[in-house]
């Protein structure tokens, strides 16, 4: 037997007057109502309605027993609820990674309209150039540079991170301005070290410049590497090289004239930035308002479209 069943039945009996409205409420034939009922009975070892062919009268334990049915299905009904709005609220702790200078110059900004946004989820952002593992070390999303190969992770393109050539005017006027690509041979050129698991860890040090479909690779070396682009950017307006940073960092300060471009004709590489996170069928409301903020914020300029037009 059904208990929850027979309780709501049962209910539905006391309140509508008799078998056959009750079973109107709940969809059922008079039969399975009386099924119902007396199954109720039997469990509880009492009588809970007396019924002839012209009325019913619900006992005194009869009665007793409805309105401790009716507290109980109430409970039900608001456990349900809550489980509902649990399942459609984003809500919780939320542990996120994403390269420090793509953290600082873009995703920190954004995160107040997110809070505004989500209320009652509260986020753990760990800003690192690391590759980690999202399951290992306990990241529900991560944003990465580069172009993941593991297939239990989805990845959803975001804009690609463009890069700058540059170098401060006074290591220009020192040591002269390169005039092409090969220039660069001679000139102190401050290189990235990258993190372990970094697809681009074991490269040779080399930049990669187009100007118009023409690609030319240029090996690059000098004293100094520094697994920090926001140092790399201190090195260079310290006059010490040239370097290829981010144009999030350092927009400023070419625009206030701290930094110059360098080979401006031509492009460094825009490299793929993307949002990695677990594949699973049951994502949670949190994670999903997550991935949705973020590809309205940073995604392809389709993804922007789209966003704002639902």
């Amino acid at each position: 037997m059904d208990l929850l069943k027979a309780m709501t039945v049962f209910v539905r009996v006391v309140e509508a007057g008799s078998l056959t409205a009750a079973a109107e409420a709940c969809a059922l034939s008079a039969t399975m109502v009386g099924n119902h009922l007396h199954a109720l009975e039997a469990r509880l070892g009492a009588r809970l309605i007396h019924r002839t062919t012209r009325k019913q009268q619900v006992t005194p334990f009869g009665r007793a027993y409805y309105e401790r049915c009716v507290e109980i299905l109430g409970l039900v009904d608001d456990a349900e609820r809550l489980a509902l709005d649990h399942l459609s609220t984003p809500r919780g702790h939320l542990r996120i990674t994403a390269p420090a200078i793509f953290s600082n110059e873009c995703l920190i900004p954004a995160i107040a309209d997110y809070c505004d946004r989500y209320p009652e989820v509260q986020l753990d952002v760990v800003t690192s150039d690391a590759v980690s593992d999202l399951m290992e070390d306990g990241f529900e999303a991560a944003i990465r540079l580069g172009t993941p190969n593991t297939p239990d992770l989805v990845a959803r393109p975001l804009r690609p991170y463009r890069l700058v050539l540059c170098a401060s005017p006074s290591y220009l006027k020192a040591n002269g301005t390169p005039k092409k690509p090969e220039d660069l041979r001679s000139h102190q050129c401050l290189t990235y070290a990258y993190p372990p698991r970094s697809e681009l860890r074991a490269a040779q040090p080399e930049w990669l410049l187009s100007l118009h479909d023409a690609h030319v690779s240029v090996p690059v070396g000098g004293r100094l590497k520094i697994d920090s682009a926001a140092a790399l950017r201190k090195a260079v307006l310290a006059g010490l090289g040239i370097a290829m940073l981010p144009s999030i960092l350092v927009e400023a300060d070419i625009k206030e004239k701290r930094l110059a471009r360098v080979l401006p004709r031509y492009a460094p590489p825009a490299r793929p930035l993307n949002l990695l996170y677990l594949r699973d069928r049951r994502m949670s409301p949190k994670l999903r308002s997550f991935i949705e903020f973020v590809m309205e914020r940073f995604g392809p300029v389709s993804s922007r479209r789209e966003a704002s037009s639902r």
